[in-house]
């Protein structure tokens, strides 16, 4: 018997909720839109209508998927962020909303550099942060950098998506490594690296240690190589008075602002997430 996508939605939520998915309501809705082919606007205009049997079977195969483990996000190809859609595939890690903290301190940070602000985004992965200071800063200039050549696949994706090519270019760069000549004179380098300690990997939840990418997780044995590498070699691509901001993983903040007063930044700020976590971490150039 038929069922209308109101009953659909309401199901596919009762069945995550069972599993265990705290975020059953907005990935039951999620799934049921890719199923259908809908926008959320038309999923909410009909959800009185009946769905088809080919809508029904597609959404039964996606949350089968995803109760096995799969993050949605990879299952339908997007996620928001910052008020952007941003497209995913499983070689960029899923943007979470932990990460609008870093995003919105480089917003700032480029406002207050004023016209023509310069922004990398070092270890972008699907370009979220540096996307998102490019919407949201219109006179800025901006650099998605990645050590991988999928990733960066996935930033021309997004910038393309949202019309930023005129202001925003994708390059490869390994963050391991000293800055290339090329990139100099930022005003913020905004960097997510990797900063899961190798050794806990194989106990974080099966959607992300099964799914998303190691290499854009694993930080090293104490899960501060990127840290300590970009402190110490990429203040050179800084302008005098120019901002380095890190994400940070729970209990890293202190150790990574002593990394950032070793390299001689001044002016470290710890910013919390929306929990009281201390999120990013951030110092002043001083050349």
């Amino acid at each position: 018997m038929a069922a209308t996508y109101n009953n659909l939605y309401l199901d596919t939520r009762q069945r995550l909720r069972e599993a265990g998915v705290e975020s059953a309501q907005l990935e039951a809705r999620e799934l049921l839109c890719h199923a259908a082919g809908k926008t959320r606007e038309q999923f909410y205009r009909d959800m009185a209508l009946y769905a088809s049997g080919q809508v029904e079977e597609k959404l039964s195969a996606l949350v089968e998927r995803r109760l096995a483990g799969e993050p949605v996000a990879y299952l339908i190809g997007e996620w928001e962020f910052y008020g952007l859609t941003l497209e995913v595939t499983r070689d960029v890690l899923i943007p979470r909303m932990d990460t609008e903290v870093l995003a919105e301190r480089a917003i700032l940070l480029a406002r207050a550099a004023g016209e023509g602000a310069r922004v990398l985004d070092l270890c972008a992965g699907s370009g979220c942060v540096g996307l998102a200071v490019a919407a949201n800063v219109p006179d800025c200039r901006v650099v998605l950098a990645d050590v991988s050549d999928a990733a960066l696949k996935v930033c021309r994706q997004n910038v393309r998506r949202h019309e930023l090519n005129a202001r925003v270019t994708c390059i490869r760069a390994d963050a391991l490594a000293k800055p290339d000549a090329a990139l100099w004179d930022f005003d913020v380098i905004a960097c997510n690296p990797p900063y899961i300690p190798t050794g806990e990997i194989d106990g974080l939840d099966v959607s992300v240690r099964d799914y998303e990418p190691r290499a854009a997780l694993d930080g090293g044995p104490d899960g501060l190589d990127f840290y300590r590498a970009v402190a110490g070699g990429w203040g050179a691509a800084l302008r005098l008075g120019g901002s380095l901001l890190f994400e940070v993983g729970i209990g890293q903040g202190r150790d990574v602002a002593v990394l950032l007063e070793q390299n001689g930044f001044e002016d470290i700020r710890l910013t919390q997430d929306t929990q009281g976590i201390p999120r990013v971490v951030e110092g002043v150039s001083n050349g």
